[in-house]
């Protein structure tokens, strides 16, 4: 593959959608024939576009009601001390995504709960003793207006270099 064309943008667009349609709709979707679709979708695959496929479980609905986002600072920022962060971090299922930051502080972590009181205990057990941790800020969603798992693609319509 040499750059994103047409119909690998729809095929993108359409797999973020639904990422459980069989091949021959999405083939019919996106304007092709069967064979040619399924090689595009592997071609993006193999090249690293298509990352992996999912459900999208609703966290009110298995008991994850509370979504706490935390800025931690660390004592030093070394590399090694940052890696043992990392790892320590990557390990803790409560926490569903990690972000290093601009500005004060060094991570910003999305946590889910299923209560304050249980945000609480894990906070003073698991987050306060990461390794390298200097301290925790912590903001809690008060409603969710917007969450997508879907990435804007409309920037690839002029045709994208692979990378």
């Amino acid at each position: 593959m040499g750059k994103l064309d047409r119909y690998d943008i729809q095929i993108l667009t359409e797999l973020q959608a639904d990422a459980r349609l069989t091949n021959a709709e999405l083939a019919q979707r996106v304007g092709l024939s069967a064979a040619p679709c399924w090689r595009r979708v592997r071609a993006l695959e193999e090249s690293g576009y298509i990352k992996g496929y999912r459900a999208e479980i609703d966290r009110h609905k298995i008991g994850l009601g509370v979504l706490a986002f935390v800025r931690l600072d660390a004592q030093r920022n070394t590399g090694e001390l940052t890696r043992e962060m990392e790892e320590a971090i990557r390990q803790i299922p409560e926490i569903v995504s990690c972000h290093y930051i601009s500005g004060a502080g060094t991570f910003e972590l999305q946590v889910v709960s299923r209560d304050l009181d249980t945000f609480s205990q894990f906070a003073r057990q698991v987050l306060i003793n990461l390794p390298n941790v200097k301290d925790l800020h912590t903001s809690f969603s008060l409603g969710e207006v917007k969450a997508s798992a879907s990435w804007p693609l409309s920037q690839l319509e002029g045709g994208a270099a692979l990378g």
